[in-house]
């Protein structure tokens, strides 16, 4: 099996740092050109995608997880006025600047499936090709309220049961992959998280169906079936807006987290066909 290297990093933008993870195989480091960027969800770290970072790094591929501004080891101001889809987007194309990388493909679940939508609609010349797996659209808006709305209340008015949490999850003993990322998203600062969450619910949730119909960037779009905040009816609309899309349907939201093989080597798949293109338009 190829060893795999994983290695922290950061960049400033726009007044705050932002950090990231950056994993590269040692038998294939990868190319620049084939960077593949992976998104989390919301409220959760970079560290959820490490499995299928270090899976797409002994793959050959250049990878990097990054927190968005508000999660994790990045900066988390407070202010709503901070926190968007589109401003989320605008720092994934900050962390290729920073790299150096012209293009890459764009991944992201939950929150970072429509972050990568925003990417794909405000810079699709900096995009391959991009994989959204739950995204959040139309179909989402009584799922999201019920299960997001307390916690913005829970944040603004009672900031000391935040604390409390983040204290609690601080003391446990670290080093398996779900147990860090549980208490990695379970440590929150309260006025940050207020701030994400009605950042969220007040702003653009995703691109409206006119611009995503334009969206010209392949796209492998991930769904399933039994989760009103990711509905699978948003996942398959998707695919079926999305010029050039394909559409895979998961057993559950849980399978590329906890029996991820089938839909690795699929995500896998169509990263690989989409770097091959890339090579054979430049030749061209």
């Amino acid at each position: 099996m190829t060893e795999v290297t994983e290695r922290p990093g950061s960049f400033r933008f726009d007044g705050h740092a932002l950090s990231y993870s950056e994993f590269t195989g040692a038998a294939a480091p990868g190319d620049p050109a084939g960077l593949v960027v992976l998104l989390h969800g919301q409220l959760m770290t970079r560290t959820m995608h490490r499995p299928l970072a270090r899976a797409l790094a002994a793959a050959g591929h250049r990878v990097v997880t990054l927190d968005l501004l508000g999660h994790g080891r990045s900066d988390r101001p407070a202010g709503s006025w901070r926190y968007s889809m589109t401003t989320w987007a605008t720092q994934v194309v900050g962390l290729l600047d920073h790299l150096g990388v012209r293009r890459a493909l764009i991944a992201g679940t939950s929150l970072g499936a429509n972050v990568t939508l925003e990417v794909a609609v405000a810079a699709p010349e900096r995009v391959v090709g991009m994989v959204v797996e739950m995204p959040v659209l139309d179909n989402a808006i009584v799922g999201g309220l019920a299960a997001f709305a307390p916690l913005l209340v829970t944040a603004r008015f009672l900031p000391p049961v935040v604390r409390a949490v983040a204290w609690a999850a601080d003391r446990v003993p670290r080093g398996h992959q779900w147990v860090d990322t549980v208490t990695e998203t379970l440590h929150q600062e309260p006025a940050a998280m207020a701030s994400v969450v009605h950042g969220i619910f007040f702003g653009r949730i995703a691109p409206p169906t006119t611009l995503r119909t334009a969206i010209d960037v392949p796209a492998l779009v991930i769904g399933h079936q039994r989760d009103p905040i990711h509905p699978f009816g948003d996942a398959h609309m998707l695919a079926g807006e999305l010029p050039r899309a394909k559409f895979v349907e998961a057993r559950s939201p849980f399978e590329l987290r906890f029996a991820p093989k089938r839909l690795t080597s699929v995500i896998e798949r169509f990263i690989g066909e989409r770097f091959a293109a890339e090579r054979v338009a430049a030749a061209r």
